[in-house]
């Protein structure tokens, strides 16, 4: 069977997986990251679309976040589905390796990032920043009882560690991870969108203060 048939399967299989997904991480995700892969491949002809596709598909099968912080489920899951499915062990192995290291934890290593693992990672962060952004920001932060925004000012965060143990209120989380984005993008497709939703999202922030007054820290960070 060609092998984009097969990736028909692994996309079916995904999606039974996250059918009772918290709503930030679901199929709908996954959708929306397909779309904005589909559009980075556009300007990006020698980056390989299989791989690119199963990065997409199989990069939140299991979200260390609703695994106990276990990160070797994700990788796990995805070697054991490809290899069932027969996929050659070059393809096996890149697509592992971007389930493995596609979080945002993972952005205070170095790690060498071929063309596909940039396009994979440009489209999932482009789904967290802008509108849809902020409706995921908002969402998650319900699902874990956080406060909509407090009085503390956002810590800076300097590791996975730092990162990993944060309980800020969704508010912050703005300025410990979304607001960074921007900067962090790998493709000059990716970059460009990203202006433009990191820029709505500082109008939003300007509203959000405007609206609330609250907390005054964020009229500082604005400034």
């Amino acid at each position: 069977m060609p092998e984009f048939q097969l990736l028909e399967q692994i996309k079916n299989t995904v999606q039974l997986e996250l059918a009772s997904a918290e709503a930030s991480h679901d199929w709908q995700h996954i959708l929306r990251v397909e779309q904005n892969a589909l559009q980075l491949l556009e300007a990006s002809p020698k980056a390989n679309p299989l791989v690119v596709l199963l990065g997409v598909y199989l990069h939140d099968i299991a979200d260390a976040k609703f695994h106990e912080g276990n990160e070797a489920i994700g990788p796990q899951k995805t070697f054991d589905l490809l290899t069932k499915h027969r996929f050659p062990s070059p393809i096996i192995d890149e697509v592992v390796f971007i389930v493995k290291h596609m979080s945002f934890r993972t952005s205070f290593k170095k790690i060498e990032k071929n063309l596909n693992f940039q396009l994979v990672q440009d489209a999932d962060r482009l789904d967290a920043i802008g509108a849809i952004g902020i409706a995921r920001a908002f969402q998650y932060g319900g699902f874990k009882n956080r406060k909509l925004y407090s009085n503390l000012p956002p810590k800076a965060i300097h590791s996975k560690e730092d990162y990993k143990k944060s309980e800020a209120a969704t508010l912050q989380h703005f300025f410990e991870k979304l607001l960074n984005l921007k900067n962090l993008m790998n493709t000059p497709a990716g970059k460009a969108e990203a202006e433009k939703r990191h820029n709505f999202m500082c109008l939003y922030l300007e509203e959000f203060y405007r609206e609330t007054q609250q907390p005054k820290w964020l009229k500082k960070l604005l400034q």
